[in-house]
Order: structure tokens, then sequence, then C-alpha cells
């Protein structure tokens, strides 16, 4: 029966408490939409993970971004997993001057986006909970931020390296969360 281990950890869950972002205490002035889920929505099967669906990263969009940012940080992480935090599914670096990632674009192939790994790899991986372990809650949190993030002599590519300069940086967040379970 492979839902019983999901069943068994069915109350073991990070919660958004834990989130590593949930210290950042910026204004929420950035409005993240997507057409293919309402915020609080489920998350269509085709935007599921490898296995699961067919790991498409949804088109987002945004405004409220503030006049003068440098960068986006786009983060998407599952508050649901059953682990002492959140898991962080994706984390893409953006240009501040656009409002907008389109269907598919978070693959590690597109040159106008920037990857940091994560434990799941690098570009989008999207929803795939422990099957029987519930609803699982997807944040895609966008920051913004006034400096741009080091791609040079300072280089960040981890998430460690990364946090603090949001920490420093942000000047507004937004997020949008989307639901998702594997029965």
């Amino acid at each position: 029966m492979k839902t019983a281990p999901g069943r068994l950890l069915r109350r073991v869950r990070a919660g958004g408490h834990r989130s590593r972002l949930a210290r950042i205490d910026v204004p929420e002035t950035i409005v993240v939409t997507s057409d293919a889920f309402p915020d609080g929505g489920i998350i269509p099967v085709k935007y599921a993970g490898k296995g699961v669906g067919d790991n498409l990263s949804p088109a987002l969009r945004w405004s409220g971004v503030p006049d003068g940012a440098a960068a986006l940080v786009l983060i998407i992480e599952d508050d649901d997993v059953p682990l002492p935090r959140p898991l962080i599914h994706t984390i893409a670096i953006l240009d501040a001057r656009i409002d907008n990632v389109g269907e598919g674009a978070l693959q590690p192939n597109n040159p106008d986006i920037r990857f940091i790994k994560t434990a799941l790899g690098r570009g989008y991986s999207g929803p795939r909970p422990i099957p029987g372990h519930g609803w699982h809650h997807y944040c895609f949190h966008l920051f913004a931020l006034k400096k741009p993030v080091p791609e040079t002599v300072d280089t960040v590519d981890t998430v460690e390296e990364l946090l603090p300069a949001i920490r420093l940086n942000a000047t507004a967040h937004g997020v949008l969360t989307g639901v998702y379970r594997r029965p």
C-alpha cells in the first residue's frame, strides 16, 4: 500500500511559520497571479512534478513591484512537507523589468532566468507530495530587491547564500498559494 507512509505522516507538517522566508519582514505590495489557478486554488495536475504530472511551470504575472527594484527572486516552497521546515522547490532570479513568466518558462535552459540549485535540482520542480499525505500548500513567493544578486566574485549560488541577500535588500513581497494532493 503506497499511501501508508503518507497517512502515517499526515499530521507531521513543517508549516509556513517555520519557513525561512517568514522572517523576511517587508510590505506585501506585490500581487502575484496565475491563469492556471486562483490564490488558494487547486494546482492542475499538468503542473505537478515529475512522475506525477508534466512538471510544467504555470504562467505567472505580477504587479506592484516598487520603482527602482534591481532584481526579482521567485521562490516556490511546499509548506506541508513532513520535515522541520518547508521544502524549497524552485529559486529563480528574474529581471526586475519583467512582469510575468510564461507557461513552461521556469526551465534551466531559459537564458533569461538564473536558477539557484535547490535540494530538488535547478529549475522548476512541481508539486509531488507523498501519496496519502493530504493537501499541500505551494507558495509562489516573489521578492523585489533593491540590489542585484551577485553573479561574479561574490557569486550567490545556494539558498544559504541567497537568503541574507534577500533579507538585506528586499523592499516588497507577494505570494500566490496553490494546493495539491496525491490520493
